[in-house]
């Protein structure tokens, strides 16, 4: 198996000229077999054209495009008053099957007016193949009731669940802090420690990280209980 993962930055690879977007600082990514030359995009926003491209010049051929969760970063609609291309604008330059987790689904037809058509949802711990290469979901509710990150070989793509440092707000609409404590404690720390991290945004210093670091250093994967959760995220205690 020769697995094909290419991380690309908003403002340094694609949309280039759009300073929101450079401001944002979306990562997207492009998994797939390296042997076989075939690929699926993660959170295809802000320049779609750019990023089909990128694709094309790799010489790989483009076979779905998966989705970490709603926000119109990571999928194309409006945000503080700026129109963002993404699905909607991919499917009509190559028609391809969006992956969506199936609690997620309903946010991502409103925001891009896409239909049930469209999508193939999914559950945790699903697996789809791309060429050779295996990709598994986890559903990691927290961010959005839907929100999936893709674990493939020893990577993983977390999107907005967990970055380096960090991990996803919770005080946004869907959003749940008690499940969030529960993706990042019993899914994504259960983890091998050499997973390499792929976060959704570039948030830190460096665009990687591993599970065993952050496990280390990121003070949202260190707490012992919810109640030490809650008090960190200003909630009270139930």
């Amino acid at each position: 198996m020769g697995l094909y993962l290419q991380q690309l930055l908003a403002g340094r690879d694609f949309a280039t000229s759009d300073s929101f977007a450079s401001r944002m600082a979306n990562f997207v990514y492009l998994i797939g077999d390296d042997e076989q030359r075939v690929c699926m995009v993660v959170d295809p926003a802000w320049d779609v054209r750019g990023i089909v491209d990128f694709v094309d010049r790799e010489e790989m051929k483009l076979a779905g495009a998966l989705v970490t969760h709603y926000h119109p970063d990571h999928v194309g609609g409006e945000i503080f008053g700026h129109n963002i291309a993404g699905l909607k604008e991919l499917l009509t330059i190559r028609p391809v099957t969006v992956h969506v987790n199936e609690n997620e689904c309903e946010g991502v037809k409103h925001l891009t007016g896409l239909s049930d058509s469209d999508f193939l949802t999914h559950c945790g711990g699903d697996t789809i193949s791309i060429g050779d290469v295996i990709i598994r979901f986890l559903h990691t509710p927290g961010h959005t009731p839907g929100s999936q990150c893709f674990l493939v070989d020893s990577a993983l793509v977390s999107g907005d669940t967990l970055f380096i440092g960090g991990c996803g707000r919770v005080d946004l609409p869907g959003g749940n802090a008690n499940q969030m404590y529960h993706s990042l404690t019993q899914v994504l720390a259960k983890l091998p420690d050499d997973t390499l991290l792929f976060p959704g945004h570039h948030y830190a210093s460096k665009p990687t990280s591993t599970i065993g670091d952050e496990k280390r250093e990121n003070q949202y994967l260190r707490m012992k209980s919810l109640e030490d959760w809650k008090r960190m995220m200003g909630e009270a205690t139930e």
